[in-house]
C-alpha cells in the first residue's frame, strides 16, 4: 500500500465547486486525525494511510449526487474505518487482529473534534518528529502522513524521483516499527526535550515553501501544524516556557508569510524586503503576529526572538524607518543563544544597517573565519551589499557575481546578477 496521488487532503482541492470545496476543507481537518486514529489502533501506516485516501474519493464520487453531509469529517472517519475493516477482514484471523476489528466495529467517528482526536493528531506529530529519524525523513513523514501531500509532490520538493521517496518514506515506517518509537505524546521533562526537534521540522518543512523556488503550499502547512500545536499543547504542557517557543514559531511564520504575493515583480524577479511593495503585505496575518508576540512578555527563546526580528520589519512602515538598533539586539541574544555561522551572518546585516556598513563587514569577517560561511552565496551577497554601501562598486558587482555563480536557485541567480550590474560603476 503506498497511497493514491490526487486523493490525499491535499490533492481534493483542484476543483473549485462547492462539493470540492466542502471536501478539501473536511479532509484538511479530517485526514491527519483518521490516520492517526486508525494508526493508533491498528499500528498500520500504510493501511491508515490508504483508508483515508479512499474515504476521501468516495466523497468526490458520492457527496455530488447525495449532497454534503451534515458532519462530513465524521463521515470520512466511518467510510475509512469501514474500509479498514473490510482489509483486516480479509486479511487475518489472527487474535491481535480481531482485537483490532472488535475496536474499529465500535467505532470511533462521533470523537471527531473531540479531545481523543487532538491527542491522536499530537501523537501522530511527535512521531513522524521523532529524533530516532533522519531530519529529511522527518519532514517528508510530516507532509505525507499529517498533511497528505501526495508522494510525488514531496518527491519534486526534495529533488528526487517519486520511487526513491517512497523508500524512504517506507523506510521511515519500519524504522518506528521496528525500533519501538511509542506512538505518544512525551510528557514531563521528555516533553521540554523533544519540543525544539519537532518545531525543528515545522521551520525546516516552512523553510522549503518560503525559499526562491519552493511549494508555498508546503508553507501552508507549517503554518496549519503550528496552529495545531498551539491549540493542543496547552492541556500536555502547563509550563508556559515551553508553549512560548510554540507561539514564536507561528508569529514567525506568519511575518514571513505575509510578504509572499510581494516577493516578486511583474516579471518573476525576486525583490528584497526594501524595494517590495509594503502596502499589499497581509495585514491580517501581520496584526495575528503582532497579538502573539505581545502575549510572549519578556520570553526570548531562538524562535520568539525571530518573530521579534520579523515584527520589526513588518511593523516598519518603510524600509527606512526600520528599527534596526532594536533588530540588531535581538540578533545579540539569538547570538548568544545559538551562535551559529547563519545567525552570525544576518546578526553582522543587521549591525551593518544599523551602525554602519563597516560594522557590519567586521563581523562578517569574524563570522568567516572559521571556513563555515566560505563560498556560501547568502554571504557572498550579505558581503557584497556592505561592501557596496561602503564605497567600492566594484569589488561589491564582482561579490554579486560570484554569488550568483554558487547559488543553486535560479530565481536567486537571475535577482544577484541584477544587483551586480545595479552596484557595477559605467564600464566596471
Amino acid at each position: 500500500m503506498g497511497g493514491r496521488p490526487g486523493t490525499s487532503a491535499a490533492g481534493v482541492s483542484g476543483a473549485r465547486t462547492p462539493v470540492a470545496v466542502a471536501a478539501a476543507t473536511a479532509a484538511r481537518e479530517a485526514y491527519p486525525q483518521i490516520v492517526g486514529a486508525l494508526i493508533r489502533i491498528t499500528g498500520d501506516w500504510d493501511l491508515a494511510e490508504d483508508c483515508a485516501q479512499e474515504a476521501l474519493a468516495a466523497a468526490l464520487q458520492r457527496w455530488p449526487v447525495g449532497g454534503v453531509p451534515d458532519k462530513p469529517a465524521a463521515w470520512l472517519m466511518t467510510a475509512a474505518r469501514n474500509r479498514a475493516i473490510d482489509v483486516l477482514r480479509r486479511a487475518s484471523v489472527e487474535r491481535v487482529k480481531l482485537r483490532e476489528l472488535a475496536v474499529l466495529e465500535r467505532g470511533e467517528p462521533e470523537r471527531i473534534g473531540t479531545g481523543g482526536f487532538g491527542d491522536d493528531r499530537l501523537r501522530l506529530v511527535f512521531t513522524c518528529c521523532h529524533p530516532a529519524l533522519p531530519l529529511e525523513a522527518r519532514v517528508a513523514l510530516t507532509l505525507r502522513t499529517i498533511c497528505g501531500v501526495p508522494t510525488a509532490d514531496i518527491a519534486r520538493a526534495f529533488l528526487v524521483g517519486e520511487g526513491t521517496m517512497t523508500r524512504r518514506l517506507t523506510r521511515a515506517k519500519t524504522k518506528i516499527a521496528q525500533a519501538g518509537i511509542p506512538y505518544r505524546v512525551p510528557e514531563g521533562p521528555a516533553l521540554a526535550e523533544r519540543l525544539p526537534g519537532v518545531l525543528g521540522v515545522l521551520y525546516l518543512l516552512f523553510t522549503s515553501g518560503y525559499n526562491a523556488d519552493g511549494s508555498a503550499a508546503f508553507a501552508d502547512e507549517a503554518i496549519r501544524l503550528a496552529r495545531l500545536l498551539v491549540a493542543l499543547l496547552p492541556r500536555v504542557a502547563p509550563d508556559e516556557s515551553d508553549l512560548s517557543e510554540v507561539s514564536g514559531l507561528l508569529a514567525l511564520f506568519l511575518f514571513q508569510h505575509s510578504r509572499r504575493d510581494t516577493r516578486r515583480d511583474e516579471e518573476g524577479r525576486l525583490l528584497t524586503l526594501d524595494r517590495q511593495d509594503r502596502s499589499r503585505w497581509d495585514r491580517e496575518a501581520i496584526a495575528e503576529g503582532v497579538s502573539i508576540v505581545a502575549g510572549l512578555g519578556g520570553r526570548n527563546g531562538p524562535y520568539t526572538l525571530q518573530a521579534r526580528i520579523a515584527a520589526g520589519h513588518a511593523t516598519a512602515p518603510s524600509a527606512g524607518e526600520t528599527d534596526w538598533p532594536g533588530i540588531a539586539r535581538c540578533y545579540d541574544e539569538l547570538w548568544r543563544l545559538q551562535p551559529t555561522p547563519v545567525i552570525a551572518l544576518n546578526r553582522a546585516v543587521a549591525h551593518g544597517f544599523a551602525f554602519g556598513p563597516e560594522a557590519g563587514l567586521g563581523l562578517i569577517a569574524e563570522a568567516r573565519a572559521g571556513g563555515a560561511l566560505e563560498d556560501y552565496p547568502h554571504a557572498l551577497a550579505a558581503e557584497a551589499d556592505l561592501t557596496g554601501r561602503a564605497g567600492d562598486p566594484v569589488r561589491a558587482a564582482a561579490l554579486f557575481r560570484r554569488a550568483a555563480e554558487l547559488t543553486h536557485s535560479e530565481a536567486e541567480r537571475v535577482a544577484l546578477l541584477d544587483r551586480a550590474a545595479e552596484v557595477a560603476p559605467p564600464g566596471g
